[in-house]
């Protein structure tokens, strides 16, 4: 069964055991987000989890790295909400995880 992602309201397919990462780089999307000085295009680098190039917001939760993150249908990939002021890991902070812990979908 394909997995069906949304992507700054584009649908993603996303076949099953496939990263976030992987399913948007196939999908023809290399760069999903800028760093934070010169706005410059950033995504998937090295794809095993060691950098951290490839961070995106997953269901609202920022910082995730798409390459650790297994793909599950319905999920809302992409900016966090607009006008939300959230430093990096807040939200980890407050559900009890660390951000390294890959995200589990039923």
């Amino acid at each position: 069964m394909t997995h069906q992602l949304s992507f700054r309201g584009v649908t993603v397919a996303a076949e099953p055991g496939q990263s976030v990462a992987a399913a948007l780089i196939a999908a023809g999307i290399t760069d999903w987000r800028t760093t934070g000085k010169g706005g410059r295009p950033r995504g998937l680098f090295c794809g095993i989890g060691v950098c951290f190039d490839c961070l995106i917001t997953v269901d609202g939760i920022p910082d995730q790295r798409a390459c650790l993150v297994a793909a599950a249908d319905g999920m809302r990939l992409g900016d966090a909400e607009p006008g939300a002021d959230v430093e990096p890991g807040a939200d980890f902070e407050e559900a009890g995880r660390t951000g390294g812990e890959d995200v589990a979908r039923a």
